[in-house]
């Protein structure tokens, strides 16, 4: 019998894991370095053998990944993944170098932000060569990203916060899930719509929209609809929403915590949170994991509603396989790296590769935004039933930005 091949959250998953104990025994992956302030020390920066060399290793790091998830995943090789990661690699490194430069890192622009200015440019002005498609596999390259991100954050840490993103993400769900479904039932929504474009914006964006539509065996063309609304309206919230917050003296709890709350994909949150600092970072991640905790939760209530509130006799009970097969596998990631990091190794072996590991992170996170630029256009916004789901999707982000401000400061307050 041959055998199925591993889900993504668990290739992700395998493949952090694997990374890190390669980290921690010995190989030391390192991001370049791009600090210059003028032409000759950009020039001197770009031939830098350094350079060169951290940047060959990163790319045969990602490769090996991609073909260990090839091989995990049961699927053939296709040449173009060499070709398209060559070509993604050198959008994420052009980014470094731009980020690079002194006046840039003073406006606070990441390399993860400039990789996804880069990709949209390419999508929506060059347009996407075909032979990048294979290498645009950006689920699994934020996934890796937030495994290695456990290493990061200590285990007392994540009680404490992820205690209050709960609390938060509790309140947060449930309101703006049952404002948005009676949102879309105004905009003339069918329950499918309403379902998968309820779930994105409250709980965790695309991922939300996959285990909905899995729940209710929802129309393919809807889902690749709601998805694209979800990375198209998190990309100004990811650019805009630091800079408000910081406009708004928010401290780095509050701020970190609207961020993971609002915005819809974990790796905007990333990028978000970055532009903030390491704290509110934290604090992003600690509310947008908890958000992903309900996902499995969710995913089961409205496989049950879904069901029994429909009139085939035949379709199978739900019953807890649900939870466990909606469960984002990858929070299970990030909690282990972060328990191993926080109790099992030496402090001094934790210090000594803490830094390696983030400029890896940095890489995967890098190279995922520049496929996200490259997979999205701009113009798929409004094609489908003249904007209304694009519309009620809006609307619902708003109210979602506003509750979830109350809440962050009324739970986050006061840290």
């Amino acid at each position: 019998m041959q055998r199925k091949p591993l889900h993504e959250d668990w290739i992700a998953v395998i493949i952090a894991f694997l990374s890190i104990g390669l980290i921690c025994l010995g190989l030391h992956p390192s991001m370049p370095k791009f600090n210059w302030n003028s032409s000759d020390t950009l020039m001197a920066k770009l031939g830098s053998s350094d350079n060169l060399y951290h940047a060959g290793g990163l790319f045969l790091w990602v490769l090996g990944s991609l073909l260990l998830a090839g091989l995990l995943s049961r699927k053939r090789f296709d040449v173009r993944i060499v070709t398209g990661l060559i070509a993604v690699m050198a959008i994420s490194m052009f980014a470094q170098v731009f980020t690079g430069n002194a006046v840039i890192k003073d406006l606070g622009i990441e390399i993860v932000l400039f990789s996804l200015l880069l990709g949209l440019f390419i999508s929506n002005v060059i347009g996407l060569p075909e032979w990048l498609r294979p290498v645009l596999q950006t689920e699994l390259f934020i996934k890796i990203g937030l495994v290695m991100l456990g290493a990061g954050i200590i285990f007392q840490e994540l009680v404490k916060g992820g205690g209050l993103g709960v609390l938060q993400s509790v309140v947060v769900v449930f309101t703006v899930w049952y404002f948005t479904f009676w949102l879309c039932k105004q905009f003339r929504l069918d329950d499918e719509f309403r379902m998968m474009i309820s779930s994105a914006v409250s709980i965790c964006g695309v991922s939300a929209a996959i285990a909905t539509s899995g729940a209710i065996e929802g129309d393919n063309k809807k889902l690749s609809h709601v998805i694209s609304l979800v990375l198209i309206v998190a990309i100004p919230m990811m650019i805009f929403m630091p800079y408000i917050a910081k406009w708004m003296d928010m401290s780095p709890a509050v701020a970190g915590a609207w961020l993971g709350g609002t915005i819809d994909t974990s790796g905007a949150v990333v990028a978000a949170g970055t532009m903030l600092g390491d704290e509110a970072l934290k604090y992003a991640t600690l509310v947008k994991f908890s958000q992903n905790v309900l996902l499995g939760l969710a995913a089961f209530f409205i496989s049950v509603w879904w069901t029994y509130s429909k009139k085939e006799t035949n379709q199978p009970k739900p019953g807890l396989r649900t939870i466990w097969d909606r469960f984002p596998k990858f929070v299970l990631g990030f909690i282990i790296v972060s328990l191993v990091f926080s109790f099992l190794l030496p402090s001094t072996l934790v210090a000594s590769v803490k830094g390696n590991i983030k400029d890896l992170q940095t890489c995967f996170f890098a190279i995922a935004f520049a496929c996200i630029g490259l997979e999205t256009k701009f113009t798929d916004i409004f094609r489908m039933e003249n904007g209304r789901p694009a519309m009620a999707f809006i609307i619902a982000q708003v109210f979602n930005i506003l509750v979830t401000l109350g809440m962050a400061y009324l739970v986050f307050g006061h840290l």
